[in-house]
């Protein structure tokens, strides 16, 4: 089984009602096209159910903050969500290098360029990994949780 563990009460409050959640979950998804097509989402417990059919594992990656960052989750199981060949996806958490990072109080995308690149003006590759959950590279908040692509 594979999870992806987020801050519940932390996040874009997408809905107001469990049964309310996996809709409005799925059409954020689908909003921001990561590549999972037959995408299906359940919602139970505060964890998040996606299954469907993924391009690539950057795919995955980007579907599982997508759903993560909202409001009220917790975990996102991808154990659903098959690749490319019927690979399953619970293998892509850091496939390419990628990290995650659980963005604090006082950061901005430059000091975390800095951290894990060594200089803060390489903010963009980070910007541009996390479009999706990032609109806006001067708005991040604590307890989002974001992608950090290998230098």
């Amino acid at each position: 089984m594979s999870l992806f563990s987020f801050v519940k009460d932390i996040g874009h409050r997408l809905f107001t009602k469990d049964s309310d959640a996996a809709e409005k979950i799925a059409k954020e998804i689908n909003d921001n096209n990561p590549g999972i097509d037959n995408l299906k989402v359940e919602f139970r417990d505060s964890t998040v159910f996606l299954s469907g059919d993924a391009k690539s594992a950057e795919a995955v990656q980007k579907a599982v903050l997508l759903a993560g960052n909202a409001g009220g989750v917790s975990q996102v199981n991808v154990d659903g969500l098959k690749l490319p060949g019927g690979v399953s996806a619970n293998t892509v958490e850091t496939e390419g290098g990628v990290q995650y990072y659980i963005i604090q109080s006082g950061d901005n995308l430059s000091k975390i360029a800095k951290h894990f690149y060594g200089d803060p003006n390489k903010y963009p590759i980070i910007f541009e990994a996390n479009r999706e959950v990032i609109k806006d590279a001067n708005k991040i908040f604590p307890g989002q949780k974001i992608r950090i692509p290998a230098a």
